[in-house]
């Protein structure tokens, strides 16, 4: 016999227990079959302690609750009217098996999804029940009352043993819709590496280095790229050539140094003007008495007058003399540096 049922959660369970003379009938543990009306079903995943294992959420309504053995009075079902019976998730575990069937129909492609007919209709799924059956009162035998509790109904566990439902043979094969979501991203990262600037561990100047070796190797480029080597060898050199005048330079400008002092001192006293003068070497030996540039006679600010340019004569006749002022003989035991 089928009959409509409450929910022992219902108020009025409690106010039929506590009414005198009422007779009951309590039953807890029971092993039924709930039909549960889907109205969701959501491919979800366990956590990472879990290796994301995918599960399948299930929605939905309870619409009637079948015992294993039949309840006093003959009944073997109690329903639920639309919008009467309790909420219903459960939890649906892939085995392995499954998951190998999952993976082989396009399980990581974007394309796959869980399938439509699995809601909207009722499933049979196995749960453990209470049930409390109030007898029937008056000679009018009235139906029985019958109050249903099920266990974990906001947490049922179900699978393949337990349900009989292999859900993944529902699943459509997405395995020839191209790419899934780790493909995608890897071709995406491709596609950058080969168009995007990459900050590469070598210089282009080392690169092109490499291709000049490559070319090297080949006969018939052997003399272009000895040429361009050649070239570069060149570029190099002028650059330190330039950086060594500039440093030099630097250094004749800085007080202090000894490039300055001989620059600024020395250098203008061994300089000699006009077209058939040379200038003095390295090797010669300074004059020791020499500390401004050579003068032939009174300055132009000392007489008020402009004084003439000495003749090359002159210039001749004052340098001997004073190479003779700094000519102590060898018999004097002295010279230079001592």
């Amino acid at each position: 016999m089928r009959t409509a049922g409450l929910m022992m959660n219902d108020v009025w369970a409690d106010r039929a227990l506590r009414e005198r003379g009422v007779q009951a009938h309590r039953y807890d543990g029971l092993d039924a079959q709930i039909g549960v009306l889907v109205d969701s079903v959501e491919l979800k995943h366990r956590g990472k302690e879990e290796n994301y294992r995918p599960y399948l959420h299930v929605v939905g309504e309870l619409r009637s609750i079948t015992p294993a053995e039949p309840l006093p009075y003959g009944i073997t079902q109690v329903t639920y009217s639309n919008g009467q019976g309790e909420k219903v998730d459960a939890f649906y575990e892939f085995d392995d098996e499954q998951l190998v069937a999952l993976a082989a129909k396009g399980y990581f492609s974007h394309s796959f999804t869980v399938p439509d007919q699995l809601t909207g209709i009722e499933w049979e799924l196995p749960a453990r029940v209470d049930a409390l059956v109030l007898t029937p009162s008056g000679e009018q035998a009235d139906a029985p009352v019958v109050f249903m509790n099920v266990h974990r109904i906001a947490d049922l566990e179900i699978d393949l043993a337990s349900t009989e439902y292999d859900l993944a043979a529902y699943f459509a094969d997405r395995s020839e819709d191209g790419h899934g979501p780790v493909e995608a991203v890897v071709d995406q990262r491709g596609l950058r590496a080969r168009s995007d600037a990459i900050n590469s561990l070598f210089s282009e100047d080392e690169l092109d280095l490499v291709a000049q070796a490559e070319n090297l190797q080949r006969p018939g480029q052997q003399q272009p790229a000895a040429e361009g080597v050649s070239a570069q060898l060149l570029a190099v050199e002028a650059e330190i050539a330039a950086e060594r005048e500039r440093y030099q330079a630097e250094l004749e400008r800085t007080e202090g140094t000894p490039e300055h002092l001989y620059h600024e001192r020395v250098a203008p006293a061994l300089h000699l003007d006009g077209p058939d003068d040379t200038p003095a070497t390295a090797d010669a030996e300074p004059d020791a008495g020499a500390t401004h540039d050579l003068d032939f006679g009174l300055d132009e600010e000392a007489t008020g007058q402009e004084v003439p340019a000495p003749t090359l004569e002159e210039r001749k006749r004052e340098a001997s003399r004073r190479a003779a002022d700094l000519d102590f003989g060898e018999d004097a035991g002295h010279g230079l540096g001592h």
